[in-house]
């Protein structure tokens, strides 16, 4: 049986050793890091997602604030609350939680954020640092895949790594980040999608697989080689005759993979937790490089 990656346990390290660095700011008398989080509409998952991480930001000791727009919120009101925060001195990162409504360009709204505040690490201008292997703010769920690696001490250095997914918040940054010249990368890595033909070639070859897919259950033990580190991003609702009527499923088939692979991530508690905490993270790294904070 594979041995657990535990990003629940490795998240609750971060975030003390996080909480550990406030105090010491703290106590030398000066302000604690302030991340701001704008909700535009009532997304059940996006008002789940937010509220976590203001409660985050309680348990490391940020100052947090939420910014609530309804869902007919225009481009201009929302642009201008943008510019607010990129001017504000006391705002040290903030997101936009997405997606947004039909009637913003997202994009521009990406485009928008100061990248010295872009915690979520998807303005252009980040990417392309990412890119370039230059200090920058990584997307938060492939900094947590990589400080998981990096915790567990996972050999990349000339492995055989295939992504499933080419989003540009996860399959994308990944693949880059997993070629890199660093700890975790050097991997050889091939990225698939919804058009490479025949997947499964590539996965039974490949050392580690990560998926984020959002197609439940769709990596089968068939499909990897004995010993693979299996790290999934997906996380869906399937319904089930359950009380609560649904139960959490990521794109890898547990059961069947477990009894191969070497490594392996559970849903939930793999990449999920690890996301939150690199936003924590980011959070606290904009704190330290801030042209304001002096």
């Amino acid at each position: 049986m594979a041995e657990i990656l535990d990003g629940l346990k490795i998240s609750k390290e971060i975030k003390q050793e996080i909480k550990a660095e406030v105090e010491k700011i703290v106590a030398g008398k000066r302000r604690a890091p302030h991340l701001v989080a704008i909700l535009v509409g009532n997304n059940g998952a996006s008002k789940a997602y937010v509220n976590s991480k203001v409660k985050d930001c309680e348990e490391v000791g940020f100052q947090s604030s939420l910014i609530k727009f309804p869902s007919t919120v225009s481009e201009s009101e929302l642009l201008e609350k943008i510019d607010e925060l990129n001017r504000s001195k006391a705002v040290d990162g903030f997101i936009v939680q997405l997606p947004l409504p039909d009637q913003i360009d997202q994009e521009k709204i990406i485009n928008a954020i100061d990248p010295r505040k872009d915690v979520d690490g998807f303005h252009p201008e980040n990417f392309g640092r990412m890119a370039l292997e230059m200090d920058t703010f990584l997307p938060a769920t492939p900094f947590g895949i990589l400080t998981l690696l990096e915790r567990y001490n996972i050999e990349t250095k000339g492995k055989d790594c295939v992504i499933i997914g080419r989003s540009k918040i996860v399959g994308r940054p990944m693949s880059i980040l997993m070629g890199r010249k660093d700890f975790p990368g050097n991997s050889t890595v091939t990225l698939t999608h919804s058009y490479t033909k025949d997947i499964e070639e590539y996965t039974k070859k490949a050392d580690i697989v990560i998926t984020a897919l959002g197609d439940p259950h769709f990596l089968k033990g068939d499909m990897i080689k004995d010993g693979a580190v299996i790290v999934d991003v997906g996380i869906t609702r399937v319904d089930d005759d359950s009380p609560k009527g649904y139960y959490l499923a990521g794109d890898v088939d547990f059961d069947s993979c477990a009894e191969k692979a070497g490594w392996i991530t559970p849903v939930p508690g793999g990449v999920g937790p690890m996301t939150r905490a690199m936003l924590m993270k980011n959070t606290i790294i904009a704190y330290k490089t801030s042209v304001y904070n002096d």
